[in-house]
């Protein structure tokens, strides 16, 4: 079957955070959304025609998240990334960033050290600061060609015995690395030697381009998994963050126990009805329409690689080993960070993530979510294009435009 990813439902005018919160963030209301990571693109008709089906049944009362849900999700774990979990390894959350801060509370106590890798989604530090714990800063580490590496000396010298979690972002956000097996070992080794839970958000694991393989931690090894918590979800892959579900599997028993006493306290429930049957209906049926739309990103990210490499003395872009998020190098505008978003919006009329909110490591980027269907995606090529002409032209003069 062939999914067209041409078009998408408009938006406007719905209560989409993304569109809603326009004014508020960007101080305009016709700015064209490229922050919040979900996508501009329909979610699957498989999706809503599961939860067609069970709004044929009129009552919507307290609901058990089914076993075959979590047995689809399970199945399509080992089958797409080579790891195996139980039924009763598994925890119902309504967002990975939920799962992490019942983490936080379950395996450390304030003053403790959590460990986190900015840049980064800024909810792994927040989190952190908000629980009263003592924030690690492990920066990656950028080399000469624009990627990112783990500091794994930085690491080693920032452990002390009041060290409790480290909070991976695997697949990275916003910085798209796919990190090899021999990377995360040495992250494992030090967590062994030191006694430090693994909290792994792998929400963007099936975003994965070839020929990149993501790694689940706790496929690593059996040490690997008995320290494992693994956070994992719908949400990214089949543009489903409304349904409120994701997972948590965590094989060693004193760990989940661990975990079960605060996630009790909070009461996370079991979620949705609709949430349910769109969960089991997307690791069911997915495959076919995740790997075109895996190609329809790619089309997407090389349309904007290639209005980048017009402008290299202003804007750079390497290409993501994961996730649909682009990691906008700006540093050559000469801009601060306030004149660099500005930019974006009164310029370009586009609301990016400013990159320093992932930390000052962000300092000089913008992150850019190219998950657009194709008609949208021309639209933010052009508004960008003739932005950064202008841009330009206050350099050298040159008119670049014309060249899509």
């Amino acid at each position: 079957m062939q999914y067209d990813f041409t078009t998408s439902t408009c938006r406007d005018g719905s209560n989409a955070e993304k569109y809603a919160l326009r004014e508020k963030l960007f101080t305009r209301g016709d700015v064209l959304p490229v922050w919040v990571a979900d996508m501009d693109i329909d979610t699957p008709d498989f999706v809503l025609e599961a939860v067609k089906k069970r709004l044929e049944h009129p009552i919507f009362g307290y609901e058990e998240v089914p076993e075959s849900a979590f047995l689809a999700q399970i199945a399509w774990m080992k089958r797409e990334h080579g790891v195996e979990f139980s039924l009763d390894e598994m925890f119902y959350s309504h967002s990975v960033v939920a799962s992490m801060n019942v983490a936080i509370e379950a395996f450390s106590q304030e003053g403790d050290g959590v460990i986190v890798q900015t840049p980064v989604y800024p909810p792994f530090f927040q989190s952190v600061k908000e629980h009263k714990r003592k924030l690690i800063k492990n920066p990656l580490k950028q080399l000469v060609d624009g990627k990112y590496i783990f500091d794994i000396e930085d690491l080693r010298a920032k452990i002390d015995k009041n060290t409790k979690l480290l909070l991976l972002c695997s697949p990275h956000n916003p910085v798209g690395r796919v990190w090899m097996q021999e990377e995360l070992e040495q992250i494992l080794e030090l967590c062994l030697e030191h006694n430090i839970i693994i909290f792994s958000d792998e929400i963007h694991s099936d975003l994965v381009y070839a020929p990149h393989i993501h790694m689940p931690f706790a496929s690593l090894s059996e040490k690997a998994r008995a320290i494992t918590i693994t956070a994992m979800g719908v949400g990214k892959t089949f543009n489903m963050a409304g349904f409120a579900i994701s997972s948590v599997a965590i094989p060693n028993k004193e760990l989940r126990e661990q975990f079960a006493k605060v996630y009790r306290r909070v009461h996370f429930a079991q979620g949705t009805v609709f949430g349910h049957v769109g969960f089991e209906a997307a690791y069911t049926n997915g495959k076919e329409w995740l790997e075109e739309l895996k190609l329809h990103l790619l089309q997407n990210f090389h349309m904007l690689q290639n209005l980048c490499k017009h402008y290299p003395e202003l804007i750079k872009v390497h290409m993501p080993e994961a996730t649909y998020l682009a990691w906008l190098d700006c540093r050559g505008m000469r801009l601060s960070n306030k004149e660099l978003r500005d930019f974006f919006v009164y310029e370009a009329g586009l609301g990016l993530n400013a990159g320093i909110s992932f930390g000052r490591e962000g300092s000089g980027f913008m992150r850019l979510n190219f998950a657009l269907s194709h008609d949208r995606m021309l639209q933010v090529i052009t508004q960008l294009e003739v932005a950064l002409q202008n841009r330009g032209k206050k350099e050298n003069g040159e008119d670049k435009l014309g060249w899509i």
